[in-house]
């Protein structure tokens, strides 16, 4: 029981940085959701998460339609979340140059479960940093985050941030850039994206959570890029953080029930609805 996924290629973000889109319909026609990664194609090529599992082949064939599997020298995984890690397992094995960059909470929290190579591991956290030959990728605390593990890369080279989880709206299509998005669906979508990722943002106090925003608002960035959001750029940009910080301490909208299960199972077979 799965959304329309549309056909996508790697997109160009800033110079030799490459968003990889999953965009994914939904069935109740609202619009499109996208889980992103990305390729930064350097002197020291670096994946940046690694998508879901779920669209793992054609995952893998949009990512080293960029850059040569042997040529990876760097994994870099943003956080634990299935739809970060869901082909890093396929990764490891094509890319047996790369040192995976993670920390001591993923590591922690994965434990059990999934098995990472930890002789092939760096643990770096926000304030650290690591070279990639032809640029210094900088770790940085996102706006918005779910996971104790989340950080966000900063690119000084290209004024490129990834923002991991941060900035999430739905677009009406195949749109990967904000310029080009519906301007009502992304407006009508951005809060209950951010909201229903990041509940905690009821309880958050609004000076401190602002402060906190700057951290990132206040680097030059050029371009934006999110797991399940468009590419920000110019404007976008600063209206996205100031969307997000109006969003702190006010309460979080209600998640679907079971009337859009109801919907969801009903598209995909009308037989398994509970709908009366």
């Amino acid at each position: 029981m799965l959304p329309e996924i549309l056909p996508t290629v790697a997109h160009p973000v800033a110079r030799d940085t490459f968003l990889i889109p999953t965009l994914a319909a939904d069935p109740g026609g609202a619009g499109v959701i996208s889980s992103n990664s990305l390729v930064i194609r350097g002197a020291e090529p670096v994946i940046v998460d690694t998508g879901s599992r779920l669209v793992r082949d054609s995952w893998l064939a949009t990512v080293f339609s960029v850059v040569d599997p042997a040529d990876v020298r760097w994994i870099f995984i943003s956080h634990d979340d299935h739809d970060h890690i869901g082909n890093l397992d396929a990764v490891l094995d094509l890319c047996p140059q790369a040192t995976l960059v993670g920390n001591w909470t993923m590591t922690a929290r994965l434990f059990g479960d999934v098995e990472l190579p930890l002789h092939r591991m760096r643990w770096l956290d926000q304030g650290d940093a690591f070279d990639a030959g032809d640029r210094t990728l900088h770790l940085v605390r996102p706006p918005l985050f779910d996971s104790p593990a989340t950080r966000g890369l900063f690119d000084p080279t290209t004024n490129m941030l990834w923002a991991v989880d941060s900035f999430g709206a739905m677009v009406q299509g195949n749109v990967l850039e904000a310029d080009d998005a519906d301007p009502d669906l992304y407006a009508g979508t951005f809060g209950a994206m951010n909201t229903w990722n990041t509940p905690w943002l009821e309880w958050v106090d609004t000076t401190r959570f602002a402060a906190h925003i700057d951290e990132t608002a206040s680097l030059p960035l050029d371009a934006v890029a999110s797991a399940h959001g468009p590419i920000l750029r110019g404007e976008r940009i600063a209206d996205a953080f100031v969307r997000t910080a109006a969003l702190a301490a006010q309460p979080a909208l209600p998640t679907p029930g079971q009337p859009m299960l109801d919907q969801l199972l009903s598209a995909f077979d009308p037989s398994t609805s509970t709908a009366a």
